[in-house]
């Protein structure tokens, strides 16, 4: 006979405590699919996190785009200094896009194996390290056109 889950870990995965295990060979029923459910929230997360890392990437090439080409054009700035900043969110932009395809497989490839997933300090590094480096420069860019 199979145990019941208790009222704790049936609240946590939303099956109701006194739901019954189907019988060998049946259909699944609604509490049987929940109870299967979190592998895939997990895919479902991790699927989210990669479009999360998409969008950010191509937000940042569309800053690029801004910055390189629209803000000089606005306010007759130095071309080159732009350009410059514009090319840096646009290297931003492909590092987020490619990493996040390069994440997303590792991600799936633990999930499937069941193993854990180390952070890539080297990536989130580098990434902080860009991104802050712009901010910088984009500040100094404003307060010199000031």
């Amino acid at each position: 006979m199979e145990e019941q889950p208790s009222d704790a870990s049936a609240a946590r995965s939303g099956v109701p405590a006194n739901a019954a295990a189907p019988p060998a060979g049946a259909a699944p029923t609604n509490s049987a699919v929940l109870r299967d459910s979190a592998p895939r929230r997990t895919y479902l997360a991790a699927e989210r996190t990669y479009l999360a890392w998409l969008r950010t990437g191509l937000g940042a090439i569309g800053v690029a785009l801004a910055v390189g080409r629209l803000l000089p054009a606005l306010i007759g700035g130095s071309h080159a200094a732009y350009a410059l900043l514009g090319v840096g969110y646009g290297v931003l932009g492909v590092f987020l896009i490619s990493y996040a395809l390069v994440r997303s497989r590792r991600v799936r490839v633990a999930l499937s194996s069941n193993l854990p997933l180390p952070l890539d300090s080297w990536a989130l590094t580098l990434t902080t390290a860009l991104g802050l480096a712009l901010a910088i420069a984009t500040i100094v860019m404003v307060l010199a056109e000031a």
